[in-house]
């Protein structure tokens, strides 16, 4: 017999998003707006932080929740930001987001479980679950009126009692859609009366564009023993992506078994990382950050969106949150092949559309989170590709 990993490890996609990517890797030519970071350092305070710790020697295991002192700060921290009563015991420290979602799905998705995923998604989203056993089903969103939608009565027509979660990315990675509290509402109530539990990626919760200080978060809505987990990161709001932290928000019932699940996965996140995670939410300067990164976002979205309004040929949907612009071209109907064309005759780096599903097939994303000259660059080089023919 060949020595092959089983099925569902065989059957998952390699990203898309890399293969672009690795085709322009080492060309200095290269406008790279393909993967969901910014193009700043983490902010010194927070450097400094866990590079404190560090040198003090904080290099030991720590508890598998995490340190008391960041549960206690994500506890106040998202507290005061959503209007919630959030506990410390509530709260478990992860080693990066997507570990998080991963826990999460761990927790409860056994194989042949349904989970309805609402799509397009960031694909490790909808591939945890699958890694599982379970069988997905992709719930699309549409565009009506120019603008992204969720067609709530047929959401709800699709989580049958016989479906074990779904998971909800709002605002989400790739289109920005955010979720108004009106289906949150409606989405809980629903999953309450039929047990399904309710996934809640909520990482992209400051990056939003419509006056807010945060989206809303499903808990706003959520009775403390609801089948409801939410996930968030340091990643975005703080410029740390490469640090691999962030949290699960979960009822006090299934706490018991979060510690035995993360020790099978990481045993714990590293102590220092989590020093600069807790500078992050306790020094005034981390609002300070999330404040100026939004700023910086908002420019950086108002350059990119009126330079693609003004091309003709493009379809970009109104959305409010996260920080990508999810578009399509007319005439362009094969994002790979527009893709590879853009990075290796114009040097610009897009993300494939088909990176985030079928549903995703014919679009492009751009993560705006780049300085507005840089962007007006890749608007030049994106012109050029528009008028080729």
């Amino acid at each position: 017999m060949s020595a092959t990993a089983r099925p569902q490890v065989s059957a998952l996609s390699s990203s898309r998003i890399r293969d672009i990517a690795n085709a322009g890797m080492g060309r200095t030519d290269i406008t790279a707006f393909w993967f969901g970071e910014g193009d700043e350092v983490t902010p010194p305070f927070i450097r400094d932080a866990a590079q404190k710790a560090l040198a003090e020697g904080e290099t030991f295991y720590v508890h598998n929740l995490g340190l008391p002192q960041l549960r206690e700060a994500v506890a106040a921290y998202e507290s005061k930001l959503q209007a919630i009563a959030s506990s410390p015991e509530q709260i478990a420290i992860t080693g990066s987001g997507v570990s998080a979602l991963m826990i999460a799905n761990q927790l409860i998705v056994s194989p042949d479980d349904k989970v309805v995923v609402i799509t397009p998604i960031w694909p490790n989203i909808a591939e945890a679950p699958r890694l599982l056993g379970a069988n997905i089903v992709r719930f699309p969103l549409n565009v009506a009126n120019g603008k992204w939608s969720l067609d709530l009565d047929q959401l709800l027509d699709t989580l049958t009692p016989d479906t074990r979660m779904v998971i909800v990315n709002a605002p989400n990675n790739p289109t920005g859609f955010t979720l108004d509290q009106d289906a949150q509402k409606a989405i809980l109530n629903h999953c309450r009366r039929h047990g399904i539990w309710v996934l809640s990626d909520e990482v992209y919760e400051r990056l939003i564009f419509d006056g807010s200080e945060a989206a809303p978060s499903m808990l706003r809505h959520a009775d403390p023993e609801d089948r409801i987990i939410r996930v968030n990161s340091f990643s975005k709001a703080w410029r740390m992506t490469g640090w691999r932290l962030g949290w699960l928000t979960l009822p006090l019932s299934l706490m018991p078994d979060v510690p035995k699940v993360i020790e099978y996965n990481t045993s714990c996140a590293p102590s220092f990382v989590q020093k600069g995670g807790l500078a992050a939410l306790t020094d005034p300067r981390g609002e300070q950050t999330i404040a100026a990164l939004k700023s910086g976002l908002a420019a950086s979205r108002s350059t990119l969106l009126d330079g693609l309004a003004h091309m003709g040929r493009i379809e970009i949907p109104d959305a409010d949150g996260a920080m990508y612009a999810f578009f399509r071209i007319e005439g362009e109907p094969d994002d790979m092949a527009t893709a590879k064309a853009l990075v290796t005759d114009y040097g610009l780096g897009l993300a494939p559309g088909s990176a985030f599903g079928p549903e995703g097939e014919g679009w492009l994303r751009w993560c705006f989170a780049a300085k507005p000259e840089n962007i007006a660059i890749g608007l030049e080089r994106l012109e050029r590709f528009l008028r080729r023919s």
